[in-house]
């Protein structure tokens, strides 16, 4: 893979994952020695198992190779013979490249994240995409073929933290604007959109840690008019076995403005923002 990604001036990832939709591989796993199998991007949940769904498993339990970021990888380890090939930032591109050539070789992988890879996964799906189709298109250079592979990922859905916030804060989705800021690059356009919508919708966020936490999503909304006796619940660790739900205004949240590491912030890097409008009761 070796496109280098400036998140701040282009080409985004997530545009690689979004640029079309899916093609249908259901038929492609027939067998048949000319066929890919799927590459499957699997949600694993908020991380706990008991929100893996049996079909992000299988694919998981299915694959020779799985790749995804150690604290990921570590949730699902006991659920496959897989070979595991984990990364940080730093090793990242390395570990997608091994991946995208084994399974140009012919192995079947999966790639693993956290939640559901529709919320705020898609800059690594498009990473994903990108290294296998790099892979298999150099395969075809090599065998002189004339025909360009399709690059074959599915992402399989999984429980986000977002959706157990929404319950936990009794936001329903319809009524509710989400935002994730939880990637790379600017925040402008997604803290826009938080400004224009906390007049009359809840709020969902996924903050990113550490430089746009809770306390600096409050002070913004503050800043752009908001009412400070909102309710802002800090949804932490949600379905881990310390999970926590703490309550504030926006007014008392905007105290933690401010800070760019985890030691300038109550909150753990696990965490979903809801901003509560008020719900007249008939």
């Amino acid at each position: 893979m070796s496109d280098e990604y400036d998140l701040d001036a282009g080409p985004d990832p997530a545009t690689v994952a979004a640029a079309a939709a899916e093609t249908d591989f259901e038929t492609s796993n027939s067998g048949a020695d000319d066929e890919l199998s799927p590459v499957y991007a699997v949600g694993i949940g908020p991380g706990n198992l008991e929100y893996l769904t049996p079909r992000g498993e299988r694919a998981i339990r299915e694959a020779d190779v799985v790749v995804g970021f150690s604290t990921v990888v570590e949730f699902i380890e006991d659920r496959t013979d897989a070979d595991l090939l984990t990364c940080g930032y730093k090793d990242e591109a390395a570990a997608l490249e091994a991946f995208g050539e084994r399974v140009a070789a012919g192995e079947r992988g999966t790639a693993v994240l956290m939640g559901d890879p529709n919320h705020s996964g898609y800059q690594f799906v498009g990473k994903v995409q990108d290294a296998v189709a790099s892979a298999l298109e150099s395969a075809s250079a090599s065998e002189s073929s004339s025909e360009s592979a399709d690059s074959p990922v599915r992402v399989v859905p999984g429980i986000s933290s977002l959706q157990l916030a929404a319950s936990r804060a009794r936001t329903p989705m319809e009524d509710t604007e989400f935002v994730t800021l939880h990637k790379s690059g600017s925040l402008a356009s997604d803290m826009d959109r938080l400004a224009a919508a906390v007049e009359n919708r809840h709020l969902l966020v996924l903050p990113r840690p550490y430089d746009r936490m809770p306390g600096d999503i409050a002070d913004f909304l503050l800043e752009q008019g908001a009412d400070g006796d909102l309710e802002a619940l800090v949804l932490e660790k949600l379905t881990h076995d310390d999970e926590q739900c703490h309550r504030f205004t926006l007014d008392e949240l905007a105290v933690y403005a401010g800070g760019t590491g985890p030691e300038e912030t109550p909150f753990s890097d696990l965490i979903v923002l809801a901003v509560r409008q008020p719900v007249p009761v008939e």
